[in-house]
Parts: C-alpha cells; sequence; structure tokens
C-alpha cells in the first residue's frame, strides 16, 4: 500500500527547485530588511523600530514568496510547459479500467444553483466515450427540512431526465459529525470501497465531462499520486466586486499555479474540491483526528484539505497540482461581507493548523504548506501592528525638539538630521516591483496569446481593466486586513464560527448591513486619519490610501455589491474574463437551467404536503445501491424520515 517518496533524479530535481526558491525569496527579504534598517539607524534605533522592522522583514520575505512563485509560472508558461510535470496530453484516448465516484457534498444550499451545476457536469459527462465508469452522490447535511425536500425533488428529475437509476445517489445525513470533511468520511466507508478514486465537488462546482475523463486517466496512469488537483477557475459573477475578484483570479491563478506546481512538484496541496483523490490511500491514511480541548482551536478540524494533503503525502503517496486542465470552475462570492464571511471560517481552520504542524512523520512541505495557510490570516494583524508602529514612530519623530549640537567636544560640530533618500527610493521601488509584477506578467501572458487578448478584451481594455482592479483592491485592501485581523483575535479568544451554508448569489448589500459590519473600520479610519493629521501631517499623506479604504469602506462595500456596476463594466468590454467571451457548453448550460428550473415547484407530481408532511416514498432517498467488490449490495443505510423535531 505505501509507496516510496520520490527518489533519485526526482528528488534531486525537487530540491534544487526548492533551494533556490527560498533562497531568492529570503534574499529579497534580507535586501529589503537591510535597506529599511539604513533608514532607520540614520537616527537612531529604539526598540519601537527593531519590532516594526522584524515586521517588516517577515512581511515582505512573505510577499516575496508569491513574485518568485509568479516568475516561475511565467516561464514555464513560456517554455510550454514543466517537463516534471503532469501532461494531460499523455493520456488522451486512454480507456477506464477503475470506477470512479464523483461526490458532492451539500448543506442547506440554493438547490436551484446545485440541480443546474449537477446538470450541467452529468450532460456533458455523458458525451465521453468513458462516461459509464462513472457515478453520482449528492451527499446531503442539510438541517432544513424544506430545502432537504428540494433536494429529493432534485434528485429524483436528474435521475428521470437522464434514465440514471443506479447511477445517481442522494444520501442524507441526520447525524451531522465533523461537518463535510465527516460528510465525504461517510461514504467513503460507505460506498468507497466500490471506487479506485473520487472527485469531489463543492456546490458551486462546474467541471466539464472531458476534465472529469482526464483526471481519471491521469490516476489509473500515475498510480504514484494520490491526490491530483485542478485548477478551478472562478467564473459566473455579475457585481462588481465578484467581477473584480474574477478578473485578477482569472488572470494571475493559470500562471500562479504552474509556480506553485513548479517548485512543489509531488509535495503539493489541496484544496478540498475539483479535484481526484485516490481511494484506497485515502481510506487507510488521511482519517482526521479531533484535537484535543475545546473550539475553535480545538475540536473537528474545519480547514481539513490540507491536513488530509499532508496525510496522504506522509503515507508516501504524491499531492500533484494540474495548471493546464481546461474545464474547471467554481464561484467567488459577490460582495465584500460574503468574501469576509467565508474567510472567517478559513481563519479559524487555518488557525488550528498550529495543533498539526508539528504531527510525526509529514513531510517538510506539508508543513510549509501549515505554515502558509496560518501566514495568510496572521499576515493581516502584522501589516496593521507595522502601519500603527510606523504611525507611532511618525508621530515621535514630528514632536520631536531639533537638537544639532551635542554636550563636550562634539559641542562644536552640528548633528544634521539624515535623510537616506536613496535607500528609501529604492526601497519603495522594490515594494512596487513586489506587489506588482505578478499582475504584469499575468497580463503580459494574455496580451501574448492572440486567443486569450481577445477573449479578455482585447490588450487596451485588458490593460484598462488591470489598473480598475488595482485601483480597486488598494481600496478594498485596508477593509480586508481589518476584518482578518478581527477574525484572528476572535479566534484567538475562543468565538467559534457558526456552519451556515455560504450565499452563492449576487446579491447587493444595503447600507444598513454593510454599517452594521464595517462602523468600526469608519471610527478607526477617523480617528487614525484625524491623529495623523494634527500630528504627523507628511506621513498622513503615505498613509492616505489605508485611511481612505477605511472611511470609505462601506460605501465600496454597498457600491460593488450591486449587479448594475458590475453590469456596466461588462458593457464597456472591462473586468471581462475568457469564460464570458466565449461561454463553455457546461456554463451556458448553468445559466439557462438555474433561470429556467422548476423542480421546487409546490405543484411537482413528487410530492405533496400535507400537514407538514412529505409523502415521498421512504426508500427514494438513496435510490439502488452500487454491489461492493465481492458483489454484495453495499451496506444500505435505514431510510431517514422527516421527523416533526427535525422540522
Amino acid at each position: 500500500m505505501r509507496r516510496a517518496a520520490p527518489i533519485g533524479r526526482a528528488r534531486w530535481r525537487a530540491g534544487v527547485r526548492r533551494g533556490v526558491f527560498l533562497t531568492l525569496t529570503l534574499l529579497t527579504g534580507v535586501s529589503a530588511g537591510a535597506l529599511l534598517h539604513d533608514v532607520l539607524a540614520a537616527n537612531g534605533m529604539g526598540y519601537v523600530e527593531l519590532l516594526g522592522l522584524g515586521l517588516f522583514f517577515l512581511l515582505f520575505t512573505w510577499i516575496s514568496g508569491s513574485l518568485w512563485t509568479a516568475i516561475a509560472g511565467f516561464l514555464v508558461r513560456l517554455a510550454g510547459g514543466d517537463p516534471a510535470g503532469i501532461d494531460v496530453r499523455e493520456v488522451a484516448g486512454r480507456p477506464l479500467h477503475g470506477r470512479i465516484a464523483i461526490a458532492m457534498p451539500i448543506h442547506n444550499e440554493d438547490v436551484r444553483r446545485v440541480a443546474a451545476g449537477l446538470e450541467a457536469v452529468w450532460t456533458s459527462l455523458a458525451r465521453e466515450a468513458a462516461s459509464a465508469a462513472f457515478d453520482l452522490f449528492i451527499l446531503s447535511d442539510t438541517s432544513d427540512a424544506q430545502i432537504a425536500v428540494a433536494e429529493e425533488l432534485m434528485w429524483e428529475s436528474l435521475v428521470t431526465a437522464h434514465g440514471a437509476r443506479g447511477r445517481i445517489f442522494y444520501r442524507r445525513r441526520l447525524e451531522r459529525r465533523q461537518r463535510k470533511a465527516g460528510n465525504i468520511a461517510d461514504f467513503v466507508r460507505r460506498w468507497g470501497g466500490n471506487y479506485q478514486c473520487m472527485i469531489v465537488l463543492d456546490a458551486d462546482s462546474v467541471m466539464t465531462g472531458a476534465a472529469l475523463v482526464t483526471l481519471a486517466r491521469l490516476m489509473e496512469a500515475h498510480p504514484e499520486i494520490g491526490i491530483l488537483q485542478s485548477l478551478p477557475l472562478p467564473m459566473g459573477r455579475r457585481t462588481l466586486f465578484g467581477r473584480l475578484i474574477q478578473f485578477g483570479s482569472r488572470l494571475q491563478s493559470p500562471m500562479l499555479t504552474s509556480g506553485l506546481a513548479f517548485w512543489q512538484l509531488g509535495e503539493s496541496n489541496y484544496y478540498g474540491h475539483n479535484a481526484i483523490v485516490r481511494l484506497a490511500p485515502w481510506t487507510q491514511f488521511c482519517e482526521l483526528p479531533v484535537l484535543s480541548g475545546r473550539p475553535p482551536l480545538g475540536g473537528d478540524i474545519l480547514s481539513h484539505d490540507f491536513v488530509e494533503a499532508a496525510f496522504m503525502r506522509r503515507a508516501g503517496y504524491e499531492v500533484r497540482q494540474l495548471p493546464d486542465l481546461e474545464g474547471s470552475w467554481e464561484e467567488v462570492p459577490a460582495n465584500v461581507i460574503d468574501f469576509a464571511a467565508r474567510d472567517r471560517r478559513w481563519t479559524q481552520g487555518n488557525l488550528q493548523h498550529a495543533r498539526v504542524l508539528l504531527l510525526p512523520g509529514l513531510h517538510p512541505m506539508s508543513r510549509l504548506h501549515f505554515l502558509t495557510g496560518i501566514m495568510a490570516y496572521v499576515s493581516s494583524p502584522m501589516w496593521l501592528a507595522l502601519l500603527l508602529l510606523s504611525s507611532l514612530v511618525s508621530v515621535r519623530e514630528a514632536a520631536k525638539t531639533p537638537s544639532y549640537f551635542l554636550n563636550g567636544f562634539n559641542s562644536l560640530f552640528p548633528l544634521w538630521p539624515q535623510m537616506r533618500q536613496g535607500e528609501t527610493l529604492v526601497l519603495i521601488t522594490m515594494t512596487a516591483v513586489v506587489l506588482l509584477l505578478p499582475k504584469v506578467l499575468g497580463a503580459i501572458l494574455a496580451i501574448g496569446e492572440r486567443r486569450t487578448r481577445r477573449q479578455f478584451g482585447g490588450a487596451t481594455r485588458l490593460c484598462v481593466s488591470l489598473l480598475l482592479e488595482q485601483f480597486f483592491s488598494v481600496l478594498l485592501a485596508p477593509a480586508m486586513m481589518v476584518f482578518h485581523s478581527t477574525f484572528v483575535a476572535q479566534t484567538l479568544l475562543g468565538r467559534t464560527v457558526a456552519w451556515n451554508a455560504q450565499d452563492r448569489s449576487d446579491r447587493g448589500v444595503t447600507f444598513r448591513e454593510a454599517f452594521a459590519r464595517q462602523k468600526w473600520q469608519l471610527l478607526l479610519g477617523l480617528l487614525w486619519g484625524a491623529a495623523l493629521l494634527l500630528l504627523a501631517r507628511p506621513f498622513f499623506w503615505w498613509l492616505s490610501p489605508v485611511l481612505i479604504g477605511l472611511v470609505c469602506g462601506i460605501g465600496l462595500t454597498v457600491w460593488t455589491s450591486h449587479p448594475a456596476a458590475g453590469e456596466l463594466a461588462r458593457r464597456l468590454g472591462l473586468l471581462l474574463v475568457p469564460e464570458e467571451s466565449e461561454p463553455p457548453e457546461e456554463l451556458l448550460a448553468v445559466c439557462l437551467r438555474r433561470s429556467s428550473l422548476s423542480v421546487l415547484e409546490a405543484s411537482h407530481s413528487g410530492a405533496v404536503h400535507r400537514n407538514g408532511e412529505c409523502s415521498l416514498p421512504p426508500t427514494g432517498s438513496f435510490g439502488e445501491l452500487p454491489l461492493d467488490p465481492a458483489g454484495e449490495p453495499c451496506e444500505r443505510p435505514q431510510p431517514e424520515r422527516l421527523t416533526g423535531e427535525q422540522r
């Protein structure tokens, strides 16, 4: 069962790539830190300056990793691929011999959206010659009885429309332990023995049949791989905020993922969806521990995907990224509030990884993934602390009375304040390059390819869109910094996150809702700005982008959340993505199906409601179960009726 880790040439290649990457990242951070040290030391350094220098070094090194990942990905894509990567073309036309389960865990989701996505996925898969190797499982953890009824109607509709009885299954858990991870684990225990691999989809996932078949073929061709992660590209948003996130991610993600795959190789990560996993080692090695202590840092692990990838690698199987596979999509939150709500869950889950970090036997790269996941959220309070320290130093320096002559012999010679303008200019330039170059490289790749350039609206519109996305990123970043800082503090203070369904609609945020969520950010911006304006006016202008983002955050949240602003950008040809310019058949099907779906109508012939009861047949929620490897039916759970208490 266990497979040896890559040895010889492959291990040497991985060591060289990671050594170069980490060296360049560290040298970039050290260079920037040395420049700042020269600037600060010119007029003396105290404890506050030392603390600020330490924070700056850590944060600059952190963002430098993204820079060198982008450069690696840029060079890989310019070269046409990575010879050490996984080539999707190598398995074209290869027959499938094993069986594959497609599993979609859902929890109180918009059933219309789930049905539209599943319809598109299954229809696309049916066009593939190897489609008979796949079964689909809808794994419900829904607690709302009305939504559960709609889910069963959706399942019946899919089965009837496609003649897929015995191929599409629906199961609803009433005992919802360990949330999504427990939902998947329950499926693996009950039915996993029938399948060689499992493709996990989120409720907003869409994948083409060709992508699903390619993933399965690659797993058969590479038995050393335990998890193969595709690149889910963002799609489907209409609000301005959603389109900004969608455009930025769509422009850079393929390049950045190529860079990650270049230096991570077989020790990559897993994002929990739009990926295929090998079920035998998953069942044996990837069971999640329950952390000691109480939530939020104890109890069930929320961000389970990083941990499962680490356990798979510990078992000797590779975890790989697949940046070149087309036909994998997901949705992003449509507004700042929903984006922050999703990050609140991820903050708690990633901070829990500090409890897993030192487990025995983990690969060093897995430990690095845990550290980067933690840093993704801890960096926000670090940035906030650095800005506050910088403000404190500026106020203190502005309040000093100049003293140019010292006591003693040296009093004959004035001691002028030193302004290291050269070092300051170089440091500002370095910071701009580190932050902006990845976006510029992504744009260069898109412009350099004729079809891609046209799909983004042409070179001119792409560049204008890039400037627009950068402008709003600067304005929205302070709000997210404060949100993340608050989430980290709440988690460390013992406040747990609720398990609610993610809002996947293009909803607008009202002024009242935005004010309720961001009023303290507004107050912080006003007080902070007033203090600097009175006590250290020069630094006020340096910090003005942060202050404007905080003071205007409520208005920005409201305005960017409405589809009208996004539609205006689309009509102007701005923030376009290829999936809009040349929409794939599957995404068109989702859009059309979602708008016309009637499965939730109360008059549906499959259900009649009387006195709060549902007349669906008790066995209907499970369908016909597949056989286990011995030819006997798998364990069939008892029918789960909806009781009055559950309603």
